[in-house]
Formats: C-alpha cells, sequence, structure tokens
C-alpha cells in the first residue's frame, strides 16, 4: 500500500518557484545568476504600512482573529470594491485568505467534484490548473494566440463551455503574458456566459493596479451585473501594494460560497496572520499615490525588455498592457544548437542552456501551458534587466 496520497500525483511542484529555487542554488554556489522568475516586485513596502503594522503589534493585536479577516479589514474590502470596481458587496460576503492561492484553493475546493469542468485560457498561472486537479476534477485549457494578444476570443469560449463546466477562470492582467482585457473585450465573453447560467466567474484580479499607457481596468461583475451572484472577484495587496510576504489575499461574492470558503479554512489555516491583516487595512485605506510612480518605472523596464529581447535572434517579443511579465516566443530557436552542443527541442532546453551558458534564470512557456515560450519577470533592477537581455542577445546570437 502506497503511504503518499494518490492526489498528489496529479499535480507537480510550482515551475516559478522551482526556477527561483534553482536561481537561488546556483547563486549561492557562486555563479553569477540574474533571476527573472520570482513575480514579486523589487519595491519595499511603503512605510506607512510598515508603520500599522508596528502599530498593530505594540497594540496587542497578536491573537486569532475571525477565521476570514478582521471586520475593519473586510469593511476596507467593500470599501474598495465600491471605489474602484462600483461593485456592492456586504462584509459577510468578503472572504480573507493566507494570499490569493489560498483564496482561490478555498474557492475551487469548496465547490468542485469529480467530473467538474473548470476552464482556464491558456497560458495560465501555473497554479491553477493543478489546484483544479487536487480538488479532482478537469482543467479545460484553451489556447489563446499572440496575435490575438494572449486573449481568448469569445467563439473559443462557448466551444469549451459543456454541461460539465463549472467555472471560467479569467485573469486579466494575465500572468504569464501580461494580456489586459478592455470592457468591449470582457463585454464579449460574459455576453457568451450569460447564457450559460451553470458556469460561475472566477476572476484574479491581483494585477489590477499595474496597467500602462492608459489602459482602463474593469472586471467581469462590474461589466455584466447580471453575473454578479455568480461572480468570485478575487484580489489582494502583494502585487500593487509590494506585500508579496505578508501573504493576505481576499476575494467577495455570493454569501452562500464564502461561508463555506470559510467552513474551509477553519479546518486547515484558521485565521490568516493578524499583524498582516491590520497592514492591509492600512494598505487599502491609506494613500495609494506610491502605485502609479511605481507604474512609470514597471512602463519604462517593459518597454527596454521588450525593445532588446525583439533585437535577439529567434525571439518575438510582445508588448503586454499590464502587469510585470513579458511572454515571448522562442520558436525562431528551435532546432538550433546551443554552445554546449544540445540541440533545442522544446522551450525547456531554451531556458536550462540558457541558465547553464549566461547565467539568465527564465521560465519555461510550457510550465503556463502555452510554448514554445519563456515568461521573464520585469520585477528587478532596469540595470539587472538590461544586463540579463543583453546575454539573452549573446546566447542566441551564439545559437547555430
Amino acid at each position: 500500500m502506497a503511504f503518499l496520497a494518490d492526489s498528489l500525483k496529479r499535480i507537480k511542484p510550482s515551475a516559478t518557484i522551482a526556477v527561483t529555487d534553482k536561481a537561488r542554488a546556483l547563486k549561492a554556489a557562486g555563479r553569477d545568476v540574474i533571476g527573472l522568475g520570482a513575480g514579486e516586485p523589487d519595491f519595499d513596502t511603503p512605510d506607512n504600512i510598515k508603520d500599522a503594522a508596528v502599530a498593530a503589534i505594540k497594540r496587542g493585536e497578536t491573537k486569532y482573529t475571525a477565521i476570514d479577516g478582521i471586520p475593519q479589514l473586510k469593511e476596507a474590502i467593500v470599501a474598495k470594491f465600491k471605489r474602484e470596481n462600483g461593485l456592492d458587496y456586504k462584509p459577510s460576503q468578503v472572504s480573507v485568505g493566507t494570499g490569493g492561492k489560498q483564496v482561490l484553493f478555498n474557492a475551487l475546493m469548496a465547490t468542485l467534484n469529480p467530473g467538474d469542468e473548470v476552464i482556464i485560457p491558456a497560458p495560465y498561472w501555473v497554479s491553477y490548473p493543478d489546484i483544479v486537479l487536487l480538488a479532482g476534477a478537469t482543467p479545460v485549457p484553451v489556447t489563446t494566440r499572440m496575435e490575438d494578444g494572449f486573449k481568448v476570443k469569445p467563439a473559443a469560449l462557448e466551444k469549451a463551455i459543456t454541461t460539465n463546466t463549472k467555472w471560467l477562470i479569467f485573469n486579466s492582467p494575465s500572468n504569464p503574458t501580461g494580456a489586459a482585457y478592455t470592457r468591449a473585450e470582457i463585454k464579449a465573453l460574459t455576453d457568451v456566459l450569460v447564457k450559460h447560467p451553470h458556469v460561475w466567474v472566477l476572476t484574479d484580479d491581483m494585477y489590477e493596479h499595474l496597467v500602462y499607457d492608459d489602459f482602463e481596468f474593469f472586471t467581469p461583475a462590474q461589466v455584466e451585473p447580471a453575473l454578479y451572484e455568480r461572480t468570485l472577484t478575487l484580489n489582494g495587496v502583494s502585487k500593487a501594494y509590494c506585500m508579496t510576504g505578508w501573504r493576505i489575499g481576499y476575494a467577495a461574492g455570493p454569501e452562500m460560497l464564502i461561508k463555506a470558503m470559510a467552513t474551509l479554512q477553519s479546518q486547515s489555516t484558521t485565521n490568516p496572520n493578524a499583524i498582516a491583516q491590520w497592514a492591509s487595512v492600512e494598505a487599502l485605506n491609506g494613500p495609494q499615490d506610491f502605485i502609479p510612480k511605481n507604474n512609470a518605472v514597471f512602463k519604462e523596464r517593459r518597454d527596454v525588455v521588450v525593445a532588446m529581447l525583439n533585437q535577439a535572434n529567434g525571439i518575438k517579443c510582445p508588448k503586454p498592457e499590464g502587469a510585470f511579465y513579458v511572454y515571448p516566443s522562442c520558436a525562431g530557436t528551435m532546432g538550433r544548437k546551443a554552445p554546449s552542443g544540445k540541440t533545442l527541442a522544446t522551450d525547456e532546453d531554451f531556458v536550462t542552456e540558457l541558465l547553464e551558458a549566461e547565467g539568465v534564470a527564465v521560465v519555461q512557456g510550457t510550465a503556463f501551458g502555452l510554448g514554445p515560450a519563456f515568461r521573464i519577470s520585469y520585477a528587478t533592477s532596469t540595470t539587472a534587466l538590461e544586463e540579463a537581455c543583453r546575454r539573452i542577445q549573446r546566447f542566441c546570437g551564439n545559437l547555430r
């Protein structure tokens, strides 16, 4: 009899974490490595947020809290959804978890049964299909195209829906491509969903504030009020507020679902970190002026990376609307020989050889469901990005 659970066979470790760990290990061994795998801002958490955490510690806010969030944070989340998205929720419709990943995990584990299907546009964040598989359901990837800006088309969504479809996971701006949907593009998709009342929408809005070139963000329940009762709108403080390590994510949706998620959380982690919750109250209620300043830096980095990668032999890199990733195709390098003598047959070969030859760590596109490509996070210093892109240009130039 096997000791480990069969459910573990359905999933694999996160590829993005694996790349970051490998880069860290090579650095520790003395290699000159530039890691572009991690999806976290290099900016520090703003001082007002850190001060709020210190103040909470000094006030003794160090006890257990309500399972899925303190009332003050739920109120701040309700105010945020109203202010920024025009969505009305009550605190009883809000769930707070240990990062957006736990909120997503809770929602899927609380709703999925064997035989259920979840539509996931590809490329997708690596964790979506694995959490669906862990819940015993079936992920249904819908492949997008670079020519369409990596955005799922209404006809493709319609075709993927079956009687078994329970959720569509919708991520805009997207990890890994940075693709962001306009109001009109969202409306075209919600028009399809309105016709299928058994399909729920799980929106991952984690990169909401990281948009460029005057792009205006919208979320599905805001665009189509008819979907309000079957939408879970997920967000968090990790990316816009530079709080990845604080581990606070949240979502709002129908009370029945929120209660089920709280039941699940009560038997796993119970409440999120109390101090991080108080810091998040300040993040949502406090000054927001640092966000456009950070975005100006991100935009500059995006433009540098896109320009430099498009000068690399065999690489084609589109310009994304949001997040802090680019998703270049390396199809033009397939079949060519790396300096080690290995012929590149897959994007995994490409990223492995790039790391060995030039010390640049990126993540292969097949981990996100669409290759041959790779993801670069440009949430690191401009100097490091420029050097990494020079190394990628050199690596591609040395392919035979």
